[in-house]
C-alpha cells in the first residue's frame, strides 16, 4: 500500500508570522539580508553570498544578461536561461562579466547614411535621446559622430535629411579612451560640460557610453554583488543532457555559479551532472540542483555534492505540473521539511547546504515567510518578469501595459531537456503556460519597496538577520475567514469615478 501523509501540504497563503519583541535596535537600517548562496563548513564564510535573498528564475522570459546586470547591482543574482545554444548563453554570461558599472554598451546606433526619419523612430522606440553614429550602425563600429535630441527638431526639418548632415562629427567630439576608470570619465564629463562621453578603443571604435547621471547612480547601489575582480556576479542554468559541452563554455565565459534546471531533481541524471562538474572542475566550480520537495530529495542531492538545493514542484503561477502529472507538494510544507533535513545534515556533517524556495510566492510577505520557514533565499519568475529589464515584450492589452511571461514547460519555450526523463527528445505535453503579467516598471524601484517590506517584517519578528529569523520566527496557520479579515472588508473603497460631488 502507498504511504500517505497524515497532514495536508500547506501553502504560504495559509500562514502568518506572529510578532515578537521589537527592541529599539530593531529598525530596518540595522537588518542584514546577507545570506549564503553555496555550501560551506560550519563557522566558515561561504565562497559566494547574496546581499539580497532573491534570485531570478532560469527562464527565457526572465533571466538574460540585462536582468543579470540589474539584479546583481541590487545584491541578488540571475541564472541566465539554458534553453538556448551554448554559444548564445555563454555570450550572455560574458557580457555580464564585461559590464563595467557606468559604462553602457550602446543599444541604439545608426549609420551616417540613415535618415532622420529613421533616427526619430529609433529614439521613440528606445526612449534614448543620444544616438551614436558608427560607420556600420553597430554598437562597436567606427565612431563617426553623435546625434542628440537637441540637434534637430523633427517638425522643422526634412525627415529624409541624412544623419551625417546634422550629427556632431567625430573631430569635434570629446571622447574617452578604453581603460579609463569611471572616475576619470566623470572628470572629463564635468570638465567639458558633457551629458554623455563616448569611450573608444585605440582604433576609434565605439566601446561604451558614459552618462553624467550614471556616475551618481553607481553610488546608489551599495549592495552591488561583485567578484574579487569587481565584476558583477552571474549564474547560469544547465541541464543533464548537454552539460559536458555547456558547463566548460559557461565557466570559461566567467559564470560564478551553475544550477541544474529541472522540474524534478530527485534523479540519477542530476547526481551524475553534479559529479561531472565537481570531478572535472573541482570544488571551485559551484553548482546547485533541484527541484525537490522532501527530506529524501535534499539528502540525495546534498550527498551528490550540490552547492545549494532548490525546493518546489508545481507552485509557480504558470506551472501546471500538478495538473498534468499529479506530482508536487504545497510549497510551505516543502520548504519546512527540506529545511529540517538541511539542519540535520549540518548536525551530522558540519556542512551547511543552503536551500532555495522556488515558486509559490504571490505577495511580498511570502518571501519573508519562506525565509522564516528555513529558506536561505528565494527564486522568483513572475516577480521579475514584470520589469523593464526582463526579456519579454511590453504590450498594451485591453488598455493596460503587460509583459509577456511564458513557462519553460510551455510549447513556446521548447525546453524538453528540463522535463525529459530519458525518453523522446521532444516536449510531449506541456507543463507550463504562455501568459502576461502586469507591467511594473524598473526593477530597482520595485526591489526597494520589497527589500523594505522584508526588513520591516523581520523587525516585527525580533530578527536582525536571516539566521535570526530562522531561529526566532513564530508561525501560525490561518483559516479562510481570517484571511478575509486580514484585508480591507466591510467598507466601500473609494473610487474617484463613482463619487459625484454634491451641489452647494
Amino acid at each position: 500500500m502507498a504511504f500517505v501523509y497524515d497532514e495536508p501540504s500547506r501553502t504560504f497563503q495559509e500562514f502568518l508570522l506572529l510578532p515578537r519583541l521589537t527592541t529599539k535596535q530593531h529598525v530596518s537600517g540595522n537588518v542584514s539580508l546577507k545570506t549564503p548562496l553555496v555550501r560551506h563548513a560550519s563557522g566558515e564564510e561561504p565562497g559566494l553570498s547574496l546581499q539580497l535573498p532573491m534570485v531570478s528564475a532560469v527562464m527565457q522570459s526572465v533571466s538574460d544578461d540585462k536582468m543579470a546586470v540589474a539584479l546583481a547591482q541590487q545584491g541578488g543574482i540571475s541564472f541566465i536561461f539554458g534553453s538556448q545554444s551554448v554559444e548564445s548563453q555563454a555570450e550572455m554570461v560574458r557580457r555580464v562579466k564585461k559590464f563595467r558599472a557606468g559604462f553602457v554598451v550602446s543599444s541604439a546606433n545608426v549609420r551616417p547614411d540613415q535618415t532622420l526619419r529613421e533616427v526619430s523612430a529609433l529614439m521613440r522606440e528606445t526612449g534614448h535621446s543620444t544616438i551614436p553614429v558608427t560607420d556600420d550602425g553597430t554598437e562597436h563600429g567606427l565612431l563617426v559622430g553623435i546625434i542628440t535630441g537637441r540637434d534637430f527638431r523633427p517638425n522643422k526639418i526634412d525627415p529624409e535629411t541624412l544623419a551625417k548632415e546634422v550629427m556632431t562629427p567625430r573631430d569635434k567630439m570629446v571622447c574617452g579612451q578604453e581603460g579609463q576608470t569611471l572616475t576619470d570619465a566623470n572628470e572629463i564629463i564635468w570638465e567639458h560640460k558633457l551629458n554623455c562621453l563616448p569611450i573608444v578603443d585605440s582604433d576609434g571604435h565605439l566601446r561604451h557610453l558614459v552618462f553624467r547621471k550614471d556616475y551618481e547612480s553607481q553610488k546608489e547601489n551599495p549592495f552591488q554583488l561583485v567578484d574579487d575582480q569587481k565584476r558583477l556576479v552571474v549564474g547560469a542554468g544547465i541541464n543533464s543532457r548537454d552539460h559536458e559541452e555547456r558547463v566548460p563554455a559557461l565557466l570559461e565565459a566567467g559564470a560564478d555559479v551553475l544550477c541544474v534546471d529541472s522540474s524534478d531533481g530527485f534523479s540519477e541524471w542530476q547526481r551524475d551532472t553534479i559529479r561531472y562538474v565537481k570531478e572535472t572542475f573541482g570544488d571551485e566550480a559551484k553548482v546547485g540542483a533541484g527541484n525537490v520537495v522532501d527530506e529524501d530529495g535534499f539528502r540525495y542531492l546534498a550527498e551528490a555534492g550540490a552547492d545549494f538545493v532548490k525546493v518546489g514542484i508545481g507552485p509557480a503561477s504558470i506551472c501546471i505540473t500538478r495538473e498534468q502529472k499529479g506530482i508536487g507538494r504545497g510549497q510551505a510544507t516543502s520548504v519546512m521539511r527540506v529545511a529540517k533535513a538541511r539542519d540535520q545534515y549540518l548536525e551530522e556533517t558540519g556542512i551547511y547546504v543552503p536551500i532555495c524556495s522556488d515558486g509559490g510566492i504571490t505577495l511580498d510577505y511570502h518571501i519573508t515567510l519562506a525565509l522564516a520557514m528555513g529558506a536561505d533565499f528565494v527564486m522568483l519568475g513572475r516577480y521579475f518578469a514584470r520589469f523593464d529589464e526582463s526579456p519579454g515584450s511590453k504590450l498594451l492589452v485591453r488598455g493596460n501595459f503587460v509583459k509577456e511571461y511564458w513557462a519553460e514547460g510551455s510549447n513556446r519555450a521548447r525546453n524538453w531537456q528540463r522535463y525529459d526523463t530519458g525518453g523522446k527528445k521532444a516536449l510531449v505535453f506541456e507543463e507550463g503556460v504562455d501568459a502576461y503579467v502586469p507591467y511594473a516598471g524598473r526593477l530597482k524601484d520595485n526591489l526597494a519597496v520589497t527589500r523594505e517590506k522584508i526588513r520591516s517584517t523581520m523587525c516585527n519578528c525580533g530578527a536582525l538577520s536571516i539566521p535570526d529569523l530562522h531561529d526566532s520566527a513564530h508561525l501560525t496557520l490561518v483559516s479562510p475567514v481570517s484571511l478575509r479579515e486580514g484585508g480591507a472588508h466591510d467598507v466601500v473603497l473609494k473610487d474617484d469615478e463613482m463619487v459625484t460631488p454634491m451641489e452647494s
